[in-house]
């Protein structure tokens, strides 16, 4: 009983007191301290991370399953990386105190672990994200059939967007005058017009759906309604 009594009355005091605290100046301390809460959570829950992924991948290493080798390789970086960040290895000295190594700067270039995310990390992501590119035009190509209204209308933003960025689409278009009565169907002012009407339209409605689903999901949180949370027999009530 106590070990989802406990929990959900946590919860909804923390909920309650960061409403509290933004809307009362009197109770901001309140909401301080509750982040503070959050924070020490947050440094445990990164070490519960941390374990699992040791757990998880030395499991599939000593199992011989497919893919381990990248299991591997996962250990080995994480390991190099907390190492290096850990006992800041190859830090900046700090200029206060240069005899302190403990006081040295990481997040610089210049460091061990800057190097690492400056030239490793970030090369890697963006080679992830430009391989995404690929798979993104492959799954546009199959859902970009005209077989309804709805579609046509998203193959033709698409191929007004597409067109409107290449030189191709300014040259087509330029010989319509700038003040003549169809201007509007200039390339760049079509793209102009979709990326700031209809897509700022779409967006800023989307963000309007998420913030009323964040807000009803809160309430219910804070209310013990939803106990998801809870993992195992949690559910809703």
């Amino acid at each position: 009983m106590l070990q989802r009594t406990v929990p959900i009355a946590i919860l909804s005091l923390s909920g309650i007191i960061m409403i509290l605290a933004y809307f009362s100046p009197w109770t901001e301390s309140w909401g301080n301290t509750v982040i503070d809460w959050f924070n020490i959570i947050a440094g445990v829950a990164f070490i519960l991370g941390a374990g699992n992924l040791l757990r998880v991948n030395l499991e599939k290493i000593s199992s011989q399953r497919p893919g381990w080798a990248y299991a591997a390789i996962t250990i080995v970086s994480f390991m190099a990386v907390l190492v290096v960040g850990l006992f800041k290895i190859g830090a900046v000295p700090s200029d206060r105190f240069p005899d302190v190594h403990f006081a040295g700067d990481i997040d610089s270039a210049d460091s061990t672990l800057g190097w690492i995310y400056f030239y490793v990390i970030g090369p890697l992501g963006a080679t992830m994200f430009s391989l995404l590119a690929f798979y993104v035009a492959s799954a546009a190509f199959r859902a970009f059939r005209a077989k309804n209204l709805e579609s046509i209308l998203l193959l033709g933003t698409a191929f007004i967007i597409l067109l409107s960025a290449t030189a191709a689409g300014v040259w087509l278009t330029k010989p319509i005058p700038a003040d003549s009565p169809i201007a509007f169907l200039k390339f760049e002012r079509l793209r102009a017009f979709i990326t700031e009407v209809v897509q700022s339209s779409g967006m800023r409605a989307i963000g309007i759906g998420t913030a009323i689903g964040i807000a009803a999901l809160s309430i219910r949180l804070i209310l013990g309604i939803d106990r998801s949370y809870l993992s195992k027999g949690g559910g809703d009530a």
